[in-house]
This record gives structure tokens, sequence and C-alpha cells, in this order.
């Protein structure tokens, strides 16, 4: 990454399993669950969950369109996973916006029924004066995605 990057940090710590979360974090539903209502993010038709097994580490996975309030284009992402393995993904993209588009997620175990999940991402943008504007709403999209998260695995309220 070069030196021109900036680098936000998101983490949630969600009471379920982290093999639910890790599922739901790798599945386009999941993933526009969390976007919704203010993104969408495409993928070519068939395609549903990011599979280990199918990703050549590297290789571009696809151009996916991010869909402002799911219908207008206003970015793209020339998906690339440069790893990915169990609880944890590391995308490094070309985006509209940006030369260099990082994002790792990481779900790791706290103990059987809950778990931390960390969304960490660096960009490079391609206009310096769009630095401000990125990170503003980058840190806006991933604390929207992160409240989704908390929202979709809240534990009922006893009574």
């Amino acid at each position: 990454m070069p030196t021109a990057a900036t680098t936000q940090a998101w983490v949630s710590t969600l009471p379920v399993p982290a093999e639910l979360v890790w599922r739901h974090a790798t599945h386009f539903g999941g993933i526009n669950g969390e976007l919704y209502p203010l993104l969408r993010m495409t993928a070519p038709r068939g395609t549903t969950t990011l599979d280990p097994h199918s990703i050549v580490p590297g290789a571009r996975l696809f151009r996916s369109w991010l869909l402002l309030g799911g219908v207008l284009p206003v970015e793209y992402d020339d998906l690339t996973i440069a790893e990915i393995g169990a609880g944890r993904f590391l995308e490094r993209s070309r985006m509209l916006t940006s030369r260099v588009w990082e994002h790792e997620r990481i779900v790791e175990e706290i103990d059987a029924g809950s778990c931390r999940l960390t969304d960490r991402v660096s960009f490079v943008p391609r206009w310096p004066a769009l630095r401000p504007v990125m990170m503003a709403t980058v840190a806006f999209l991933f604390r929207h995605r992160h409240r989704r998260l908390a929202e979709r695995y809240r534990r009922p309220r006893a009574a």
C-alpha cells in the first residue's frame, strides 16, 4: 500500500457464532443486507458467495457496480480477493475513485456463542482532493454496515 493511503477500522462484537457471521459476510445477500438501503453491490448472475475454493488469489473476479439506493450507479469495484481463508479475506481492488482499495474483514470467535468482526479499509484516492470526502463517506458506510449487523444479530430482550 502506498504511503498516501488512508486507513480506517471498525470493530463489532456480535452475540452469535463466528461461522454464522462468516457465511453472512461472504454471501452477496448478506453483503447487500449490510449496505441496504444506501447501496447495492452487483455480481454476475449466479454469483452468490465468495467461495474460497473457487477464488484465485490476486485474480480479478469481476466488476461490481455500487448502486445508490439500489438503482443509480455511483462507483465500481474491480473486485479482486488477494487473500482468503477461514474467517478472513483481504480484497485489494481498483475502484472508480480509488487507485488502490483494500478491505480486510476478519471474523474471530470469542467463545461458542459470540464473535468479533473487524473491518479495515485502506484507500488511495485517484484525485487527492477527494480524500476528505472519501474518508467521511467510507466511515459513514462502514458504521452503517456495523449497525445493520448489530440489528440483525441482536439478542431478544428478556421479558
